[in-house]
C-alpha cells in the first residue's frame, strides 16, 4: 500500500495514559455513589457543577417553567427535528416483527420483540448543551414503548437548560433530572435512596461518561461506547479544500480530544485542506477547542487509490464518515465498519446530528467494527419461545433430544426428553438410557 501520513495525531501511548487516568477517576466515583448514594451525588454536583438543588428531579411545575423560557422559533425547530427523528424511528420499528412458525408438524417456534423496561438517557451539557441528544435517546425509547424513561442533563449556568428540558419532555421522558457526568449515569444505573435504578443506559458523553458506561456494563445494558466524537472525510478531487476543512472542524469543536481525519488520494487536496484549516482556525469562534483537537487528534492520510482509501476507512472505523468522491455509492456498498455514512457534498454531519432523522448516538473508538449506532431496536429485546402441540411431535423430538443429551453425558437432560417419550409415544425408556 502507498499510504502516507501527512499529519499524524499524538502517539497512542499518550492517548492510553490519558485513558488510564480517566479510568481510575471513574472507578473511584462509582464506588462512592454505590456506597453513599444521594449524599455522594450531592457532593459531586456541588464540586463539578456548583449545583445543589433541593431535589435533582424536576417537578411538573419546574418542567413547565423551563419550557416557558423557550422561544416560539426554538420550540418550532425542536418539534420539527423530533418529527423527522420519530418518522424514521417508527419506520425502523415497523421493520422488526414478531414471528411464529411451525418448523415441523406440532412444533411451533417464535420470537417476540419486548421493550427494555426502564432506560436512563444521558444528555451532555457543559460547554455545548446537546439538545439534539434528548431527541435521539428519549424519543427513540418512546417509539420503542419503553415503560419507564428517565433522562438527565447537567445544569447550564446553574439551572436546568430550558431547551434540553423541553426536548426531554416532548420526547416522552417520564422523569427528568438535572445531574451531569459520572454522577448522572452512576445514579441512574446503580440507584440511590431517591432514584430507582434502570435496566439500560444510553446517550453520548465525554470521556468520563463513556468510561462510566463501560464500567457499569453488565450491571446494566448500554447502547454502545460513545466517547468523544470522531469525524472522517473521505474525499477526492471532486471537492475542494474549503468544504473538507469546514466539515473536519465542524466536529473537532466538540472537545479537546475529538479525532478528525482526512483520507484522500489527492496530495493537492490534502495540502490545501491543511492550509484552509489553519486559515479557519484564525476566525472560528470555537477555535480554542477545535485547534487543540486538530493539533492532538487530527490526521491527514494520503492514499494511492480509492481501494486504499476504503481499506483505511474500514480499519479505522470512525463514528462519522463523510464521503465526497466520484463514487459515493461504491463506498456505500463496500464500507462495513463505521458509525454512520454521510454521502455526497450536499450532505453533512451537522444535519445528521441535529435534524435529518437518523440517530446521532454512534460508536466510537473502532466499535463500529462490531456494533451500529443507537436506534429503536436497541431498546427491544428479542426473546424466543417454543411449544410442542401434539403427542407425535413430543415423542419424535424427545427421541432425538434424548440421544443427543446422552451423547454429551447429560443423563438428567435426557430424562426430560424420555419422560415425554414414555407419556406421548408409548415407549418405555429406562432411566439413564437414550431413547432408541
Amino acid at each position: 500500500m502507498t499510504i502516507d501520513y501527512l499529519k499524524r495525531s499524538k502517539p497512542e501511548a499518550e492517548k492510553a495514559a490519558d485513558d488510564a487516568k480517566v479510568r481510575a477517576s471513574v472507578e473511584a466515583a462509582l464506588a462512592d455513589i454505590e456506597a453513599r448514594g444521594d449524599v455522594a451525588i450531592r457532593e459531586m454536583s456541588a464540586r463539578f457543577d456548583n449545583y445543589e438543588p433541593e431535589s435533582f428531579r424536576l417537578s411538573a411545575s419546574e418542567i413547565e417553567a423551563a419550557m416557558q423560557k423557550v422561544s416560539d422559533r426554538d420550540m418550532e425547530d425542536i418539534k420539527f427535528a423530533q418529527a423527522q427523528i420519530r418518522r424514521f424511528a417508527e419506520a425502523q420499528r415497523r421493520s422488526m416483527t414478531d414471528i411464529e412458525v411451525e418448523t415441523l408438524p406440532g412444533v411451533v417456534l417464535g420470537h417476540r420483540n419486548i421493550p427494555v423496561q426502564s432506560v436512563g438517557c444521558y444528555v451532555p451539557g457543559g460547554k455545548f448543551p446537546m439538545v439534539a441528544s434528548a431527541h435521539m435517546s428519549v424519543l427513540t425509547a418512546s417509539v420503542a414503548r419503553v415503560p419507564r424513561i428517565i433522562a438527565s442533563a447537567p445544569p447550564v449556568n446553574g439551572a436546568p437548560h430550558p431547551a434540553i428540558v423541553t426536548a426531554m419532555k416532548l420526547g416522552g421522558a417520564h422523569e427528568i433530572y438535572v445531574m451531569g457526568g459520572i454522577q448522572a449515569v452512576g445514579a441512574m444505573a446503580l440507584g440511590t435512596e431517591s432514584i430507582d435504578p434502570v435496566h439500560m443506559l444510553v446517550g453520548p458523553g465525554n470521556a468520563f461518561v463513556a468510561e462510566a458506561k463501560r464500567q457499569l456494563y453488565g450491571r446494566v445494558g448500554i447502547d454502545l461506547f460513545a466517547g468523544p466524537t470522531e469525524t472522517m472525510v473521505i474525499a477526492d478531487e471532486t471537492v475542494d479544500a474549503e468544504l473538507c476543512a469546514t466539515d473536519l472542524l465542524g466536529q473537532a469543536e466538540h472537545g479537546y480530544n475529538s479525532p478528525a481525519c482526512l483520507v484522500t488520494n489527492s496530495r493537492r487536496l490534502a495540502t490545501e485542506t491543511m492550509a484552509e484549516i489553519d486559515r479557519l482556525l484564525r476566525i472560528l469562534p470555537t477555535a480554542d477547542t477545535a485547534s487543540a483537537s486538530w493539533r492532538d487528534y487530527g490526521d491527514v492520510i494520503l492514499c494511492g487509490s480509492h481501494d486504499e482509501m476504503l481499506a483505511v476507512a474500514n480499519d479505522l472505523a470512525y463514528e462519522h464518515v463523510q464521503v465526497m468522491t466520484d463514487r459515493d455509492g461504491w463506498f456505500l456498498e463496500r464500507m462495513h465498519s463505521y458509525g454512520a455514512l454521510f454521502l455526497g457534498p450536499r450532505t453533512n454531519v451537522a444535519n445528521g446530528d441535529k435534524v435529518i432523522g437518523t440517530n446521532h448516538t454512534l460508536p466510537t473508538k473502532r466499535a463500529g467494527r462490531y456494533t451500529g449506532g443507537l436506534w429503536v431496536g436497541k431498546f427491544l429485546k428479542t426473546h424466543s419461545y417454543q411449544k410442542v402441540t401434539t403427542d407425535e411431535a413430543a415423542a419424535m423430538i424427545g427421541e432425538y433430544g434424548s440421544r443427543l443429551c446422552m451423547l454429551e453425558g447429560f443423563v438428567g437432560h435426557a430424562e426430560q426428553c424420555n419422560i415425554r417419550v414414555r407419556r406421548h409415544g408409548g415407549r418405555n425408556v429406562p432411566y439413564g438410557a437414550a431413547a432408541e
